[in-house]
């Protein structure tokens, strides 16, 4: 006899009525088990790891209270991608699906979207000085580094940057976005994680509410990449270049923080509302303008009518269940 081992195995239908039937009711559907669950698993795991992780590190690390390490935060860094992207590991084999689906596929590591990427966020952050500095909102000042030390700090950010990209956007836009997009669709689920990449901001020092708002925003654009090209290597390749070049070339606080190591003794001065202020200028009203710039960009650059899997994601995580394709939910 031939057993049925399909993910949608175990959400076969039973008889209606009983306790048993209630209980399926609750925790699978016709997909298997139901999206809330599959997400709570996985939370539950990234938490369970980041606590395992808290305790190596105040044990074995020992932070001072109150004093920053650079070599402390890029270990950080790179331990919490691994623990949203190795949770999500496990998750792939219960679901039997391959890990490319929720958006990082590994065959298009560091590839053309990536780069493409850099080159965006690059010329996003760019443009954005120059308007600031037009407007005379920014002094790039004199230098801070010199010789070695610019190829060094610069080497160090451009890695801390990309597991910083890597990390926030699988967190919010890979398998999250994926399972939470199977139970209520792509856009309502982009809402929610994206209010929620914006909420997180919040306990940065400096951080306003006009830069959690175009936080939000930008969440929403690396969504809409994520919709248009079907996995996250461009919104990381944005998102890292963007910060290192608001941090390292500009030398100017990113989400309210500045980091040690910046090229230049650069300030903003002015209204806030041009500047950014205290946030950076990720909060300047230009920025806004910017992101919304950058919508359409994206849209013509990628159009829907090449943008994989319209079919939406239940179709999409069927089909490549089977095939192994990465896909946009």
């Amino acid at each position: 006899m031939e057993i049925d081992d399909s993910p949608n195995a175990l959400a076969a239908p039973e008889p209606p009525g009983g306790a048993g039937w209630t209980a399926r009711r609750i925790f699978f559907n016709a997909e298997g088990l139901r999206a809330g669950w599959r997400l709570l698993i996985y939370l539950l795991m990234v938490v369970g790891m980041f606590l395992v992780w808290k305790i190596v590190f105040m044990q074995f690390l020992k932070p001072t209270p109150g004093v920053h390490s650079v070599r402390n935060w890029f270990i950080s860094e790179v331990v919490a991608f691994v623990i949203a992207f190795g949770a999500a590991v496990i998750m792939s084999m219960i679901e039997r699906r391959p890990v490319g689906v929720y958006g990082l596929p590994v065959q298009g590591a560091f590839g053309k979207l990536f780069w493409q990427g850099a080159a965006l966020g690059l010329l996003e952050v760019s443009v954005l000085m120059g308007l600031i500095h037009l407007t005379g909102g920014y002094s790039f000042g004199h230098l801070e580094l010199h010789g070695t030390a610019i190829l060094h700090w610069a080497a160090l950010w451009a890695i801390f940057f990309v597991f910083v990209g890597l990390f926030e956007e699988f967190l919010f836009r890979g398998y999250t976005l994926f399972t939470l997009a199977t139970g209520v669709g792509f856009w309502p689920a982009a809402v929610v994680l994206s209010l929620l990449f914006a909420a997180v901001h919040l306990q940065n020092n400096g951080e306003g509410m006009a830069g959690v708002a175009a936080v939000f925003v930008v969440g929403m654009l690396w969504c809409f990449t994520l919709r248009r090209t079907g996995s996250l290597w461009l919104a990381v390749g944005m998102h890292s270049a963007f910060d290192f070049a608001e941090t390292f070339l500009y030398s100017v606080p990113d989400s309210g923080m500045v980091f040690p190591g910046h090229l230049s003794s650069a300030s903003l001065n002015g209204n806030p509302w041009l500047t950014g202020g205290k946030a950076g200028p990720e909060a300047s009203l230009f920025d806004f303008l910017l992101l919304f710039v950058l919508f359409y960009v994206i849209h013509r650059i990628y159009p829907a009518d090449r943008a994989p899997n319209p079919d939406g994601p239940a179709e999409a995580s069927r089909s490549t269940s089977e095939t192994g394709a990465s896909f946009t939910p």
